[in-house]
This record gives structure tokens, sequence and C-alpha cells, in this order.
């Protein structure tokens, strides 16, 4: 069985290397701001969740047609914080004022996941959900949030902080899952496995 991770985040390919899992990865190219715009209701959990739904449905052609038993996994994550939801800053611009707000405070990094079993080319069964764990802040200076955001790191990522990277010295702790903050929670991802009928094991 393939496991395919439809994700181009770097991030997550390595939690789960580490974790005894080498997926190919197939990334998916979906419009997250297209599809954000189209559920202007949704709570920022059933958001996530349906960002990574579309990323794991975006790849579900490709890899019937090359691994006809396989499983695709795909997250989303954002960081809900003081009632608004914050994907990547994309511009230091955003990513400053994003740190305005984040610094000393605290917020809720929200990721979505999405499984899609196949078997025989078609698909047998898909399951989604989120996980929430909570982010407290430091206070970075003017003088280390200038230089972080020189490095690029936090453009590209939810939130605009990463806890395994530059950003790791900015998170004063969390409550809930550290691979979850990375981007993909390896707990929920085998419960959810599990939904489909695979075990953890048959993947190592």
């Amino acid at each position: 069985m393939q496991f395919v991770l439809a994700s181009a985040s770097p991030a997550r390919l390595t939690v789960l290397r580490q974790a005894g899992v080498d997926p190919v990865v197939r990334v998916s190219g979906v419009d997250e701001d297209a599809i954000t715009a189209s559920l202007p209701g949704a709570s920022h959990q059933d958001l996530v969740t349906a960002l990574a739904e579309a990323k794991a449905e975006a790849v579900v052609d490709g890899v019937a047609a090359e691994f006809p038993d396989s499983v695709i996994v795909a997250c989303d994550s954002m960081l809900s914080l003081n009632g608004d939801i914050l994907g990547k800053p994309g511009t230091p611009e955003r990513a400053r004022q994003r740190w305005a707000d984040m610094g000393g405070n605290s917020g809720d990094l929200l990721t979505g996941h999405a499984v899609i079993r196949i078997s025989g080319g078609q698909i047998s069964g898909s399951v989604a959900g989120w996980e929430s764990t909570v982010v407290r802040f430091d206070k970075p200076t003017e003088e280390e949030l200038e230089a972080y955001i020189a490095t690029g790191e936090p453009l590209s990522v939810a939130g605009a902080f990463t806890i395994d990277g530059r950003g790791g010295w900015f998170v004063e702790s969390i409550d809930g899952n550290a691979s979850s903050v990375i981007g993909i929670s390896l707990p929920l991802t085998r419960r959810l496995l599990a939904e489909v009928g695979v075990r953890i094991n048959d993947i190592w």
C-alpha cells in the first residue's frame, strides 16, 4: 500500500519520515483563498477541514491511476487568534502585523486532516477531522522580529510562525499535540487511518 501526502509542506514530510513513513508527495495546488471565500459562514474548525478535504480530493484521480492500492492524507493549518483565522501571511507587512497581535498572546493552531483510501483504483473510504493546540507566544523584540521576517520563514507558514524552526524561539509553550502544530497530528492521522481500514504498522 502506498502512502501519499497531498501537501508541499517539507515540515509535514519530515514529521512523517521521522515517524517511520516515507510517503510519495503529490501536491494538490488547490486555490485555498477561493475555497475560504466560498465558505464565509464556516467555523474555523470546519474551514481547515474543508481545505484538507479539497486537497485530498484534488489528487484522487491521479493517485488512483498511479497507485491503485493507496491512502491519501492531506492537511491544512491555520491560527485562530482573537476571533480571526490566520493562514499564511505572504508578505513581510502582514507577518509584521500578525506578530503585533500574536506577541505575548495565545491562539489555537487548528489543523484539518483528510484521509482517502483507494482500493483497486477506486475510493473505498474517506474520513476527515481536525485538531486544536493552544500556542502561547512570547514577544520578540523589534530587532528579533525584523531579523525573523527577513529570513522569509514566517511568510509561507500558517500563523506566521513555526515551532520547529526559527519561530520556535518565540513560542513560550503549547497545550496539545506538537506534531499538529508542525502541520500533521500523528495521533489523529493514526485514528483516521484506522477508520478507513489502514493500520499504522501496515505503512511503516
